[in-house]
């Protein structure tokens, strides 16, 4: 996964100093896909929807059911699965993944697409019959592209402190959480790290720096949603004792945990909330405690999804912050369903006695 992750990892922006033809190329055919995303996107991803400023869609490289987890930005380009981690800087890089080749080619063929003779990505000597319109065509492509992410860097910070400022308010006008809440009884677990807004469950996100920047609201019916804008990459729920030369275990949800904490012998977990996060989580954090602290990944463990994209993030954020990974043990019996350690806690407590 980590290699995969850097073969996608993209090339957007404006050329610089001493970069090979073939990089300039491909930086310049993404600055002019950019112009036309709201209508490249939906040809690469057409099993999605648009939302606001993003397109949503299923990852068409596994055997997702419904979309919800992969999403695109039209503004700047760049691409996130939640679900496995795989992410890209620019349209050529979502083009690569998608059709499962190298960016150059990737690159030549989107080109072609949008009208340009890019020598580099066509294995001709460079500048040889490059036009002047076509020249100025990708100057302005390259400057719009420029202008675009400084746009949206400041329109997504502003995003980022509205929700925060969202998020410090609903904490503060909310109580502790009722112990009988539907998900809290189904999930067999205590209300440990969260307070409760009239039905919802209030689940915090911390920076590393330790202020409140999201909320997850958990409702009645399980389902889950972030604060709109709000920062989710490299925030977490911490739960226990959170300091140096304290094991942290690093999960995906909040009840999984809690579970680990109540339940299997964890004193301080944080949670990433999703796979795609794990590892910005764990970077960060070995990056706050350095090798003081022992890292472990707590694995979700998706055997019913194709490659098993809980245990790929987990392998990936494991490597890049040299982590031990754990995964949960199922006994015999137990269903392909359960994948994570709060269905594994719930599994055996309901089968104690046979």
């Amino acid at each position: 996964m980590t290699d995969q992750k850097r073969a996608w990892s993209g090339c957007g922006g404006s050329a610089r100093p001493q970069e090979s033809p073939t990089i300039a190329a491909i930086r310049a055919t993404a600055d002019m896909a950019l112009i036309y995303a709201p209508a490249l996107v939906p040809e690469l991803l057409p099993e999605g929807t648009r939302k606001g400023d993003e397109w949503w869609s299923r990852n068409p490289t596994r055997a997702d059911r419904d979309a919800g987890s992969f999403s695109v930005s039209l503004i700047d380009g760049r691409w996130h699965d939640f679900a496995s981690g795989d992410g890209g800087g620019d349209l050529v890089s979502l083009a690569a993944y998608v059709w499962g080749t190298r960016q150059a080619d990737a690159a030549r063929d989107l080109a072609r697409r949008l009208g340009l003779h890019l020598d580099a990505l066509e294995g001709r000597p460079a500048d040889t019959g490059s036009s002047e319109t076509q020249r100025q065509r990708l100057a302005a492509a390259r400057l719009e592209a420029e202008q675009r992410q400084q746009r949206e860097a400041t329109e997504r910070e502003q995003r980022h402190q509205d929700a925060a400022s969202l998020a410090r308010t609903l904490w503060h006008d909310s109580r502790p959480a009722d112990p009988t809440h539907n998900y809290l009884v189904a999930k067999r677990i205590p209300a440990t790290g969260i307070r409760q807004r009239y039905g919802v469950l209030l689940v915090p996100l911390h920076n590393l720096d330790g202020d409140l920047v999201n909320l997850q609201r958990i409702y009645m019916d399980g389902s889950k949603r972030f604060l709109s804008g709000g920062q989710v990459t490299g925030t977490f729920c911490p739960l226990g004792r959170i300091e140096p030369g304290v094991r942290i275990f690093i999960c995906e949800g909040w009840a999984t945990g809690v579970t680990l904490l109540a339940h299997y012998g964890a004193a301080a977990v944080v949670c990433a909330m999703n796979a795609g996060n794990l590892r910005p989580v764990a970077v960060g954090l070995r990056s706050k405690y350095g090798g003081l602290t022992d890292l472990t990944i707590a694995a979700d463990d998706d055997r019913r999804t194709d490659g098993n994209p809980g245990q790929a993030a987990a392998n990936a954020a494991a490597l890049a912050a040299g982590a031990l990974i754990a995964t949960p043990q199922w006994p015999p019996g137990a269903p392909l369903e359960l994948s994570d350690f709060n269905d594994l806690y719930c599994w055996e407590a309901d089968h104690a006695n046979e």
